[in-house]
């Protein structure tokens, strides 16, 4: 029988004539002639957030997104804030692991919850691709949106698969260095630059997150190098500036200095991109939406919460100029 390649993330892995690899994510098995997963519908986590904590700013501000996964990852990242439910020994069951779901029972979770939108998250969706897309389809049926927080490594046939059914995307630059990707992700770079160039063409609306990690990934080049190539394909794709908290194996590192988002974000800034936004440092400046045009701020938050929203009609108030995004 001959080896078979998984079309699904950038890792391709090939599978032999054996039942027992599971992949780099451990979440699919050859059966016969196809490879299969063994995550469908096991869900591990559902909850309702606030849809700022996606990171996403520029859609829907205020609203609830229905936030579910399954167990498993295609990457190995050593700072993982999920490694509980990403990080599976391969002596765990997959096929056994969570409650099972259908598209219809998600879509109707969401809608008893008041959710505009379902985001597949927590861990990288793309490993639960066939469910992610059934419930896609389920969930515009019933008028909700659709949102994908992601690590960026899938194929480029799966994005092309996710491009027709999402309303958004937040995408995971983790570096802008590809040693990084290898050491720390057990990734590579390139995919993802691939993959956010890919979605901010083909119209999903995209943000992109970068966790600052002291001593790995906060340089001033290498902010600067993210920044100009975010502000080529558009100044207008917002971009999340996260601090650190040491976890999982990088229990050894500070957590990010409030100094050294402030900084990131005026050099981000500087190198003409027009909304970057700091988080998870409560009370630093990069919260609020602010109008690249005349300066006003046209949204203002308090962690994940909206205290105060301006916008009239996806415009500033003051002079009238657009500010991107998905506002209703």
């Amino acid at each position: 029988m001959t080896t078979l390649t998984c079309g699904v993330c950038a890792h391709a892995c090939r599978f032999p004539d054996s039942s027992d690899f599971t992949g780099l994510c451990r979440t699919r098995r050859r059966i016969g002639d196809k490879i299969e997963s063994l995550v469908y519908g096991r869900l591990v986590a559902e909850h309702v957030d606030p849809i700022e904590k996606k990171p996403l700013f520029h859609v829907l501000p205020g609203t609830l997104t229905y936030s579910i996964a399954t167990a498993g990852c295609n990457f190995r990242c050593a700072h993982c804030q999920n490694s509980g439910i990403s990080q599976i020994d391969e002596s765990v069951s997959l096929e056994k692991t969570g409650k099972p779901r259908t598209p219809d029972a998600v879509a109707q979770a969401a809608l008893a919850a008041d959710c505009q939108t379902i985001s597949y998250t927590y861990v990288e969706p793309t490993i639960f691709l066939e469910f992610a897309l059934d419930c896609c389809r389920e969930v515009k049926a019933v008028g909700l949106g659709n949102i994908f927080v992601s690590n960026g490594f899938m194929s480029a046939a799966s994005a092309r698969s996710l491009v027709a059914e999402l309303t958004a995307i937040n995408i995971d630059l983790k570096s802008f260095s590809n040693d990084f990707y290898q050491r720390i992700c057990g990734g590579r770079l390139q995919p993802v630059l691939d993959n956010i160039a890919r979605f901010h063409e083909s119209g999903v609306w995209l943000e992109v997150t970068t966790l600052i990690i002291p001593g790995l990934n906060d340089s001033s080049a290498e902010i600067a190098a993210m920044a100009d190539f975010l502000a080529a394909l558009s100044p207008d794709i917002p971009w999340h500036l996260s601090g650190f908290y040491p976890a999982y194996k990088l229990t050894n590192l500070p957590p990010t200095p409030a100094r050294t988002l402030i900084a990131a974000r005026e050099l981000a800034l500087a190198r003409g991109l027009h909304y970057v936004y700091t988080g998870n440092r409560p009370g630093i400046p990069g919260e609020d939406t602010v109008c690249p045009h005349c300066g006003a701020t046209v949204i203002r938050r308090d962690g994940y919460r909206i205290s105060v929203n301006r916008l009239r009609a996806g415009a500033c108030p003051d002079c009238g100029a657009a500010i991107p995004g998905l506002w209703r």
